[in-house]
C-alpha cells in the first residue's frame, strides 16, 4: 500500500513538472483544443509524412494558379504619350512551401510572393515624355521644381519630414550653382533632385546644340556639387518641349518627364483652391507640379493629407514611374 501510495505521489510530481515546462505554451494548447483544432500540432511545426509533404506542395501550386498576377507592359497612350509597366506578382512556390512546412498545421499557407517584371519597360518606348505613373499603381509623387523661392524651402521641407513623404526637386542649374548648401540640404533630407535645365529657357526655342548645353551644364553641376551620378530625369521649365528636346535627353541617358496635375502656384491662388484641385482630380500615379511658393508652402499638409486619406502612398518620381508594387501589395499578397 506504502508503496503504491509513493509511486501515485511521484506521478503526480511528474505530472506538476511536465506542466510547469509546457506552462509557456499552455494557453495555446488550450486555446487551440477549444476551437476545435488538434491538438497534436498546437506546439509548433508538424512531422509530416512524404506524402502529406507531397499534398501539400500540390495543393500550393494549384493555389499558385489562381493567385497570379500578370506584369503589364509599358505603352504609348495617345493622350499620356508613355505609360510605365507594372510588375506581375506570382507565387513564389519553394519559400511558400519551405515556410508552410514551418508553420502549424492550424495555421493557413504562408503564401510569399514574387514581383515578375514586364518585358517591356518605360526605357524601350523611346524618345517619349511622361507624364503619369502605372494607373494600377496607387503611389503619386510631388515634383517640386526650383529656380527660385528660396525662402518657401525650409517650410517644405519641414513638412515633408513632419509628414513623414519624400519627393523630388528639379534643380534650375543657375540656382543649384548658386545655391549648393541649400540643394545638399534638400537631397540630406533624403529627396530625390533631379534636372530642370540651367537658365529656365523656352527649350523648344532652343537648336538642338543650346539644349543638349542646358541640360548637360547641370548634370554636371548636380554631379560635381552633389555627386549625383545616376539621374534619370529632365523636366523642361514650363513644360517646354519638342521633338529634339526628348532625343537630346534620351541620348544623355534622361527621361523627360513632366505632370499629371498643375498647382499653377506661380498664379499665387489662394491655398484651399489648391488643395480642392488636387483632392478633386487625384488619381493613380499622378504627379503634382509644385514651386516653392507661398500658395504651395501653405497648401502642402492640405494635399498630403486629402493623399493619404484616398489610400494613396507618396513616393519619389522614380518610384513612382518604376513598374514595382509597393511593399503592401507584395507582402500582402493583395492587387490580384
Amino acid at each position: 500500500m506504502a508503496l503504491r501510495k509513493a509511486a501515485a505521489i511521484a506521478a503526480s510530481l511528474l505530472m506538476v513538472l511536465v506542466f510547469i515546462r509546457l506552462n509557456g505554451d499552455i494557453s495555446a494548447f488550450i486555446h487551440s483544443v477549444k476551437a476545435g483544432h488538434d491538438a497534436t500540432y498546437a506546439f509548433g511545426p508538424p512531422s509530416l509524412s512524404e506524402e502529406e509533404k507531397k499534398e501539400l506542395y500540390n495543393r500550393i501550386v494549384a493555389e499558385a494558379e489562381s493567385r497570379y498576377s500578370a506584369p503589364i507592359d509599358a505603352r504609348i497612350d495617345r493622350v499620356w504619350h508613355a505609360i510605365p509597366g507594372y510588375n506581375g506578382l506570382a507565387v513564389d512556390i519553394e519559400r511558400t512551401y519551405e515556410a508552410a512546412l514551418q508553420a502549424a498545421r492550424t495555421d493557413p499557407i504562408p503564401y510569399q510572393y514574387k514581383e515578375i517584371e514586364p518585358k517591356i519597360g518605360l526605357g524601350d518606348l523611346g524618345a517619349q515624355p511622361v507624364y503619369r505613373g502605372n494607373p494600377n499603381k496607387r503611389m503619386i509623387a510631388f515634383m517640386v521644381n526650383v529656380a527660385w523661392g528660396n525662402e518657401y524651402i525650409d517650410p517644405i521641407l519641414e513638412t515633408f519630414a513632419r509628414e513623414n513623404v519624400k519627393a523630388t526637386f528639379f534643380l534650375d542649374g543657375s540656382w543649384l550653382n548658386k545655391n549648393s548648401e541649400l540643394a545638399r540640404k534638400i537631397m540630406d533630407a533624403g529627396h530625390e533632385l533631379s534636372n530642370h535645365a540651367y537658365s529656365h529657357p523656352d527649350m523648344k526655342n532652343l537648336n538642338r546644340s543650346d539644349q543638349s548645353s542646358q541640360i548637360t551644364r547641370t548634370e554636371k553641376l548636380l554631379q560635381e556639387r552633389l555627386g549625383i551620378g545616376d539621374n534619370r530625369w529632365f523636366a523642361p521649365p514650363s513644360g517646354s518641349y519638342n521633338g529634339a528636346t526628348l532625343q537630346v535627353a534620351k541620348e544623355l541617358g534622361l527621361q523627360t518627364v513632366l505632370w499629371t496635375i498643375d498647382t499653377i502656384d506661380w498664379m499665387k491662388p489662394a491655398p484651399s483652391a489648391i488643395v480642392e484641385k488636387i483632392d478633386r482630380k487625384l488619381e493613380p500615379g499622378a504627379l503634382i507640379l509644385m514651386h516653392p511658393t507661398a500658395s504651395s508652402s501653405q497648401a502642402l499638409p492640405g494635399m498630403i493629407a486629402s493623399a493619404k486619406a484616398k489610400g494613396y502612398l507618396i513616393g519619389t518620381v522614380s518610384q513612382t514611374l518604376s513598374s514595382e508594387r509597393t511593399p503592401a501589395v507584395v507582402e500582402g499578397g493583395v492587387g490580384f
